[in-house]
Formats: C-alpha cells, sequence, structure tokens
C-alpha cells in the first residue's frame, strides 16, 4: 500500500495534552508533519507544543461543544493554511457495575467519546473535503468486544466505530479517507488510573492472553502513524488486533458466559469501585 508522506501536512489531534495524543503529535511533528493540538488543558497543551519539531499550535476546546469545535476548525484553516489529517483521540472512561453507576459519569463518558467524535467529524470534515484528507477515529479493542464493569466505555467505542464507517460511505466520493484505530489496553494514564481499582485491576488480569497485558505506548502510535501515512481503514496499535475482527461475532457470548462467573466471584467487593471518570 502506498504512503503519503507527512512533511507538511497539517495534522489535528484532539486530547493531545497527554497519553496517545502527546505521543501522537510528537511522532507526527518529527516526521514533518504541521500539528495542532486541541484539549481541555491548556498549560498542557503549551507544554506539548513547544517541544514538537515543527510548526504547531493549541486550541483550547471541548469537543462536546460543535460551536467551539467549527470556530477551531476555521481557526486552524486561518492558521495553516489547509488540514490534511484529523485524529479523534480524545476519550474519557468510567468502570464499575451499571446497577450502581455514577450516571453523570457513564453520561460523560457517552458524551466525550461518541459525541465528542461526532463534533469533531462534522467540524473538520468540509477542510478535510477541500484537501482529501483523512480522518482518523481512535475506537478500541472495547469496539471489539464487550467487558463487564465498562458499559458505558463500550458502547462508546462500538459507537464511534459505527460511527466511522458510516462517514466513510458518507465522504469517500469527496475524496476523504476514514480509518478506524483499535487499540488493546496501552500504557496511559487512562490504564494506569484503571488499575488503582483493585476489582478492574483483578478482572483485567484474569482477561485471557494476549488482552490481559498493558502494551507500551511508544510501539503502539508508531502503528498509529504507519496507518496514517497509509491513509488505511483499519490501523491496529497491537499486532494481534487484527485476527480478533474475525472471531468478534463469538465473542458476546464468550465474554457474557465468563463474565457472569467472574462478577459472581466479586460480587461483595463492588462497593469499593471507584466510579468517577478515568481519561
Amino acid at each position: 500500500m502506498s504512503k503519503v508522506a507527512l512533511e507538511g501536512q497539517v495534522a489535528v489531534v484532539t486530547g493531545a495534552a497527554r497519553g496517545v495524543g502527546e505521543l501522537l503529535a510528537r511522532k507526527l511533528s518529527a516526521r514533518g508533519a504541521k500539528v495542532a493540538l486541541v484539549g481541555l488543558e491548556p498549560e498542557l497543551l503549551k507544554e506539548v507544543c513547544s517541544r514538537l519539531h515543527t510548526e504547531a499550535d493549541y486550541w483550547h476546546a471541548d469537543i462536546t461543544d460543535h460551536e467551539a469545535m467549527a470556530r477551531v476548525a476555521q481557526e486552524v484553516k486561518e492558521r495553516f493554511g489547509k488540514v490534511d489529517i484529523v485524529v479523534a483521540n480524545a476519550g474519557v472512561a468510567a468502570g464499575g457495575p451499571l446497577v450502581d453507576a455514577d450516571m453523570a459519569a457513564w453520561r460523560r463518558v457517552i458524551e466525550v467519546n461518541l459525541i465528542g467524535s461526532a463534533v469533531t467529524g462534522q467540524a473538520f470534515l468540509p477542510v478535510l473535503m477541500e484537501s482529501r484528507g483523512y480522518f482518523l477515529q481512535i475506537a478500541s479493542l472495547a469496539a471489539i468486544t464487550p467487558a463487564p464493569m465498562m458499559s458505558a466505555y463500550c458502547a462508546s467505542k462500538s459507537g464511534v466505530e459505527a460511527f466511522a464507517h458510516s462517514v466513510r460511505a458518507e465522504v469517500g466520493y469527496k475524496g476523504v479517507k476514514v480509518g478506524v484505530g483499535y487499540l488493546s489496553w496501552t500504557d496511559t494514564d487512562m490504564v494506569r488510573g484503571a488499575d488503582e481499582d483493585d476489582v478492574m485491576r483483578e478482572l483485567r488480569s484474569r482477561l485471557p492472553w494476549p488482552s490481559n497485558k498493558t502494551y507500551p505506548l511508544g510501539p503502539a502510535v508508531d502503528r498509529i502513524v504507519a496507518g496514517i501515512e497509509r491513509r488505511s481503514a483499519h490501523v491496529y496499535g497491537q499486532w494481534w488486533l487484527r485476527g480478533m475482527q474475525s472471531i468478534r461475532g463469538y465473542l458476546p457470548s464468550v465474554i457474557g458466559t465468563v463474565g457472569a462467573r467472574e462478577m459472581k466471584r466479586f460480587e461483595g467487593r463492588f462497593g469499593d469501585a471507584k466510579r468517577g471518570l478515568v481519561g
């Protein structure tokens, strides 16, 4: 598959203050791309921006605010003259059983991960049509397989996967490529925050190999960069995730059986579980 050189390309990364977004911005810049950072932590965004190798700028914005994101898209184009790549990466998570969930946190996961991705797409797709660019939606292993204690996150990531596939069909004739990025448990603040909960950590450790491991951030982001260069429809942060696609139809029933057994084993310990947002 042919590659698109990143030299001189303009890339927008949401959730760029830390984790996947921060490292992705750095690696894109190292390959010559100009980078626009978007997020809710202006001091961290400014710090990331100052360390990049190429022309860069940052925007403090809530991705769920469609007026703010429309303004960001306009300002990014004015600042750099075009937009070639948009990575909808920003996301949060909340764990625990649904019956005990903090529904404000549950709702916020859906708002940030799903609605925020749609808002980002609506804001930037017009400029991507002008450049015949690439929109990469970051999803997760959680889009491929359900998991107990993660209903909001799984719902949001399944949603963004379907969203991206739908948008691909809408904008392909305009020359815009749309990809979906899948990552398993990757060493970020979000995953480390989830592991602070004893039940979540133990439950994750009992997943079958290789989904029970935490994977280093660097190689995962390298694979994302390679996917961006190829304008790939599917990008896998870990090599084995590609193989999960062929068996995903069997996973809900398997997880339903195994999950019920594990939830029974952990019954009585859910009261100590953390209920707030992680991300």
